[in-house]
C-alpha cells in the first residue's frame, strides 16, 4: 500500500514537473532543446502521411458505399467484430424492380421484353460491383485501416514517449543551471551540483535512446508509402475490371435493344431522342443517338436478303447524312467495313436492309460500314 502510494505520488510530481516546463516554454521563459532539420522533417512526412491516408480512406468508403447508414452500419460491425450482412446493390435491386414490373405488366410485350432484358444487364451491373467493392476492401481499404490502427498508434505512443523525455531533459537543464547559480552563491553544497549533473545523464542518454527508436519509426513511412504504393495500383487494377464489366454489359444489352428496336421502330437510330439543346462540348463521352430518316429506295440496292450491300455503287441519301465523331480506333474485319482513328470526324448515313447497329461511314473518297458504338452523333 505504501509502495503503491510513493509511487502515485512520484508519478504526479513527475506530470506536474512536465507541465510546469511545458508551460514555462509556451511563454519563453525556459529553454528547450530542438530537434534536428532531419528530424522535424520527418515528423511533418509522418503527419502529412497520415492525414492524407485518412482522407483518401474516408472518401474512398464514400466511393464503395454512397449510403452514410450503411458505412455507420458496417463501422459498428467492424468494430464488434462481427460479420457485414450481405447487402443487396443499388443495380441488385433496380434488376429485381424491372423484373417484377415485367412480371406484371405483361412478360411477352414489347415493354416487358425489354423490361426484362434490363433487369438482367442490372443484375449483372450489380454482381459486377460487388465483386469491385469486395476486391478494393480487401486490397485497398483494410491496408490503409491497418495503418491508422497499427503502425500509426505505435509512433503516436513513441512520440509522446519522445516529447516526455525531452521536457524531462530540459527540467534536468533547468535545475542544474540552478544549482550551478546556487553554488556560486555560495548557498548550496557542491553535491547538489553533482546529483543534478548526473540526473541531467540520465535524461540525456533517455532521450536519445528515445529520439532513435522514434527515428527509425519515421523512416519506416517509406515502407509505408511503398506499401501503399502497391495498393493503389491494385485498386486502380480492380476498377478498371469493374468498369470494363460494365462496359460490356452495357454494350450487350444496347445490341439487345438494338435489334428489338429496329423490329418495333423501323428507321431509327438505337436510343433516345436527340435533345433539345446541343451538348456543352462536342468531346463529350455519351453517344447522342437521334433518328434519322430512312430513304425509301436506293438505286442499285438488292432487297435485305436476296444479295449483300455494295456500298461502292451506292450514292449517300439526298437527306439523312450526318457529321460522327469517332470515339475509339476499329480496324476493319473485312473490305466492306471502314477502319477508324478515334477522335477523326466523318459523314455517317442509313440505307434499307442494314443492321441497326451499322451505319454507312464516308472519310473522302472511302467507303465503308461502321458500328455505331463506336460514334458520337453530332447535330
Amino acid at each position: 500500500m505504501d509502495f503503491n502510494m510513493k509511487k502515485l505520488a512520484s508519478d504526479a510530481g513527475i506530470f506536474f514537473t512536465r507541465a510546469v516546463q511545458f508551460t514555462e516554454e509556451k511563454f519563453g521563459q525556459a529553454e528547450k532543446t530542438e530537434l534536428d532539420a532531419h528530424f522535424e522533417n520527418l515528423l511533418a512526412r509522418a503527419d502529412s502521411t497520415k492525414n492524407w491516408t485518412e482522407k483518401i480512406l474516408r472518401q474512398t468508403e464514400v466511393l464503395l458505399q454512397p449510403n452514410p447508414s450503411a458505412r455507420v452500419e458496417e463501422f459498428l460491425y467492424e468494430k464488434l467484430d462481427r460479420k457485414v450482412p450481405s447487402r443487396v446493390t443499388n443495380g441488385e435491386l433496380l434488376a429485381q424492380y424491372m423484373a417484377e414490373a415485367a412480371s406484371e405488366l405483361g412478360p411477352t410485350t414489347p415493354y416487358g421484353k425489354t423490361l426484362i432484358k434490363v433487369a438482367e444487364a442490372e443484375k449483372r451491373l450489380g454482381a459486377a460491383e460487388r465483386d469491385f467493392i469486395h476486391t478494393a476492401s480487401i486490397n485497398f481499404l483494410t491496408p490503409l485501416r491497418n495503418f491508422l490502427e497499427g503502425d500509426w498508434k505505435t509512433i503516436s505512443k513513441e512520440r509522446r514517449l519522445l516529447q516526455n523525455r525531452r521536457l524531462d531533459l530540459d527540467a534536468c537543464k533547468a535545475r542544474l543551471k540552478k544549482a550551478k547559480a546556487a553554488e556560486a552563491k555560495a548557498t548550496l553544497w557542491n553535491d547538489e551540483v553533482d546529483k543534478s549533473e548526473q540526473e541531467l545523464r540520465v535524461a540525456q542518454t533517455e532521450f536519445d535512446r528515445q529520439a532513435e527508436v522514434t527515428r527509425l519509426l519515421l523512416e519506416g513511412i517509406s515502407s509505408t508509402h511503398v506499401n501503399h504504393l502497391r495498393c493503389l495500383h491494385e485498386f486502380v487494377e480492380s476498377q478498371t475490371t469493374y468498369y470494363a464489366q460494365c462496359y460490356r454489359h452495357m454494350l450487350d444489352l444496347q445490341k439487345q435493344l438494338g435489334s428489338s428496336q429496329g423490329a418495333i421502330f423501323p428507321g431509327t437510330f438505337v436510343g433516345t431522342t436527340e435533345p433539345a439543346s446541343p451538348p456543352l462540348s462536342s468531346t463529350s463521352p455519351t453517344t447522342t443517338a437521334a433518328t434519322m430518316p430512312m430513304e425509301p429506295s436506293v438505286a442499285g440496292l438488292a432487297p435485305p436478303g436476296e444479295a449483300s450491300l455494295c456500298l461502292e455503287e451506292v450514292a449517300p441519301p439526298a437527306s439523312g447524312t450526318r457529321k460522327a465523331r469517332v470515339l475509339y480506333d476499329y480496324e476493319a474485319a473485312d473490305s466492306s467495313e471502314l477502319a477508324l482513328l478515334a477522335d477523326e470526324l466523318i459523314t455517317v448515313y442509313s440505307l434499307p436492309g442494314m443492321d441497326p447497329d451499322w451505319l454507312v461511314g464516308e472519310r473522302g473518297n472511302k467507303k465503308g460500314k461502321v458500328p455505331v458504338t463506336y460514334l458520337e452523333l453530332l447535330s
